[in-house]
C-alpha cells in the first residue's frame, strides 16, 4: 500500500491513487454523506457546459464528475495520471485519457472550457498546472475548479480543522483498502489555501473574472474563472 507525502510527488500520488481506485467514489460518498453528489451537480450548474462544446475533465478519475458535465450534450474528455482511477471507471460512457496536468497531451486551444473536481490540491505544482490549463483552453473559454476550502464561519471551521483529520482517518480504516491514503486526503485538505488565496493564484496564472462561491459553510469552495484573450 501506498501513501503520498504532502510534497506530492506525482509517481506517489498516482499510485497511491490506483491502490484506492475500486472503492474510492464509494468511500467519497461515505466520508461527504452524500453531499459529493450535491457539489458534482452545483458544479455541473456553474459549468454550464452546452452541446457542441469541448471540456476537459482533469483529475477526473473515475469519470463520476464527467459523465455529469456530458449529460447536456457537450464532448467532456475525463483525463487522470492514475491508470487504476481510468480503469476503475471503464464502465462510463464517457472518452478518458491518461494525462499529467503540468504537461497535458493536446493543442493550444482545444477546449471550450476546463474543470477539476476535489482533485487540484494534489497536483504538485498548483501555479504551473493553472497556467498549462490555460494553454489548453481557448481565449474566452471557461475554468471552474471544486475544491476543499475555508469554512466562513468560525464555530464550524474549527470543529473542521480540529476534526476532519481524524474523522477521515476513521473512515479510511473501514471503507479503504489503503487506510493510510486518506491521512493524506486529510492532511492536504487542511494546509489547502482559502477561498481568497487560491483565486489569486488562479488570477496569476492567466485567467481573470475570478469568483467564487461557497458550499457547505465554506468546507467547499467552487471558482470559476475566463481565460484570458479574446474569445
Amino acid at each position: 500500500m501506498s501513501r503520498a507525502s504532502l510534497d506530492k510527488d506525482p509517481r506517489e500520488v498516482a499510485a497511491m491513487f490506483d491502490d484506492v481506485a475500486s472503492g474510492y467514489d464509494r468511500a467519497n460518498s461515505f466520508m461527504t454523506f452524500g453531499f459529493d453528489r450535491r457539489w458534482r451537480i452545483t458544479t455541473a450548474k456553474v459549468l454550464d457546459a452546452r452541446e457542441g462544446e469541448k471540456v476537459l475533465d482533469l483529475a477526473a478519475g473515475t469519470g463520476v464528475s464527467t459523465e455529469e458535465y456530458a449529460q447536456n450534450g457537450a464532448w467532456c474528455l475525463a483525463a487522470d495520471f492514475s491508470l487504476g482511477m481510468l480503469r476503475a471507471g471503464r464502465h462510463r460512457d464517457v472518452p478518458m485519457v491518461a494525462a499529467d496536468a503540468l504537461h497535458l497531451p493536446f493543442a493550444d486551444a482545444s477546449f471550450d472550457a476546463a474543470t477539476v473536481s476535489l482533485g487540484i490540491r494534489n497536483f504538485v505544482d498548483t501555479k504551473a498546472a493553472l497556467a498549462e490549463i490555460a494553454r489548453v483552453v481557448r481565449p474566452g473559454g471557461r475554468l471552474v475548479i471544486c475544491e476543499v476550502s475555508t469554512p466562513t464561519f468560525a464555530p464550524i471551521r474549527f470543529i473542521y480543522r480540529k476534526f476532519i483529520l481524524r474523522a477521515l482517518t476513521w473512515v479510511g480504516k473501514r471503507t479503504s483498502s489503503n487506510p493510510d491514503a486518506y491521512s493524506y486526503l486529510a492532511e492536504s485538505m487542511l494546509t489547502w489555501p482559502d477561498q481568497r488565496a487560491f483565486g489569486e493564484m488562479i488570477a496569476a496564472s492567466g485567467w481573470t473574472k475570478v469568483e467564487w462561491l461557497n458550499l457547505t459553510f465554506g468546507a467547499v469552495a467552487i471558482h470559476r474563472a475566463v481565460r484570458k484573450g479574446e474569445g
